[in-house]
């Protein structure tokens, strides 16, 4: 399998096993009336991430109709989306763009369209408050779908009068190089809007997977033990470049902590803060990104994180670790013995593998290649893995079990699960069924 592709044909086209996924989901779309088909769409939110999905749209020749409150956001958004679209796709919409996207300060415009996706900020209050405002003007066979990447689908449905024609659809960023959308079911959503909500991924050459609610679904809790673990080795006070330097090494898209420059770290925080009350004992509240945000330094965005992002009239220049990180963290970093770079690497994946094993313990997914799947499209895993749980299998779950029990002093972010100790013990692997049982 090739490098992670830059476009979403190309990716599906690297997934061997995607005709079976078609096969297991075809089930969704029997019946009498079948998925029903979207033929417009409403953004609301044209940040970074509603312009990237609206361009998803827009290239698959969808009509898009945009929305934000903050009137000189909404007035970028033309100009956001088409910046998402490569030179071909701009030559072919330059001339009729209009056609495909359009601008409306009008929630209840947005609320007539056959999907109205929701991509605002990551708080339940404003979401709800949006939802309330959204009710008054909804088709009556609207579906509405929240881009969410970590709060549960329940937590959210209570500002809908509809629950069932509600549900979490979740894209990765950065979404122009990541084709994995999380289909989020919450406990009303109906069938059929999970069939139109996968249809209609599948329409504009995205893969989807179908997950379970709860806090980060399947993508986010993969992420944060990854992005927690580079916060704590920089809290010990391992340089920057080291961990970028071991993720990098490994055959990740990127090191943890220019990708949370990319995300923004007002927005990691939040998840982190969602993640971090659901699984206290796993995921670390770091002082470190409060610090960071505080004095505004939010990444890419604002042209400064953990990284200097300066811009030229070429495009964004290349970014480098920037000196004034030092400083500003310095009171919360100690002196702790430095890790190996084989040690970091361990201790940046191996807290992944283990939250995946606790995904598949608690149903959250159906098949073990849709957390495959996850890491590979959603989060830039190296290609030539075949992904977490076919890497953990070539490892073998024995060794697995010792390497962690060699980073005991990560206490329960480092503690075998119930299935890892079984497969270990058995000599199972995560594709294949044990040697005897238990």
């Amino acid at each position: 399998m090739s490098a992670t592709p830059d476009t979403p044909n190309a990716a599906i086209e690297h997934v061997d096993w995607i005709a079976d996924w078609n096969r297991r989901e075809s089930s969704l779309s029997r019946g009498p009336a079948g998925p029903r088909k979207i033929g417009s769409v409403g953004v609301i939110g044209a940040g970074m991430m509603g312009t990237a999905i609206a361009a998803a749209h827009v290239r698959y020749r969808l009509p898009v109709l945009i929305h934000d409150a903050d009137a000189e956001v909404l007035g970028r958004a033309k100009t956001s989306i088409a910046a998402e679209l490569d030179e071909a796709e701009g030559q072919f919409l330059c001339g009729s763009f209009g056609r495909f996207v359009r601008p409306t300060a009008a929630l209840a415009e947005v609320a007539r369209c056959d999907l109205v996706l929701e991509s605002i900020v990551e708080s339940v209050s404003v979401k709800l408050r949006l939802y309330r405002q959204l009710q008054r003007h909804l088709g009556e066979h609207t579906i509405v779908v929240s881009n969410t990447s970590t709060i549960p689908v329940q937590r959210l449905a209570g500002g809908l009068a509809d629950a069932s024609r509600f549900c979490g659809m979740h894209f990765c960023h950065p979404v122009r190089r990541r084709p994995l959308v999380e289909i989020v079911r919450g406990p009303q959503t109906s069938e059929r809007t999970i069939a139109a909500a996968v249809a209609h991924v599948k329409r504009i050459a995205r893969i989807p997977i179908l997950v379970q609610d709860g806090p980060g679904f399947v993508v986010n809790r993969l992420l944060f033990p990854y992005l927690g673990e580079a916060l704590e080795l920089l809290r010990e006070g391992t340089p920057i470049e080291s961990i970028e330097e071991a993720a990098v090494k490994f055959g990740m898209a990127m090191g943890p902590l220019r990708l949370m420059d990319e995300i923004g770290l007002d927005t990691t925080l939040q998840a982190a803060w969602v993640l971090a009350a659901a699984f206290p004992e796993r995921i670390v509240s770091s002082p470190l990104l409060v610090s960071m945000v505080k004095a505004g330094r939010l990444g890419r965005k604002t042209g400064a994180g953990f990284f200097s992002h300066p811009r030229s009239t070429a495009g964004d220049a290349q970014s480098t670790v920037d000196p004034a990180v030092g400083e500003l963290l310095a009171p919360w970093i100690s002196s702790s013995p430095r890790s190996a770079p084989e040690t970091i690497t361990w201790r940046l994946v191996l807290p992944m593998l283990l939250e995946a094993t606790r995904i598949l313990e608690e149903d959250k997914v159906r098949d073990v290649r849709d957390i495959d799947s996850a890491v590979l499209f959603g989060l830039g895993f190296p290609a030539k893995t075949e992904g977490l749980l076919r890497w953990a299998d070539r490892l073998g779950a024995q060794r697995v079990v010792t390497l962690l029990q060699s980073l005991g002093a990560m206490g329960p972010r480092a503690e075998p699960t119930p299935m890892l100790r079984t497969l270990a013990r058995t000599g199972g692997s995560f594709y294949g069924p044990p040697t005897d049982t238990p």
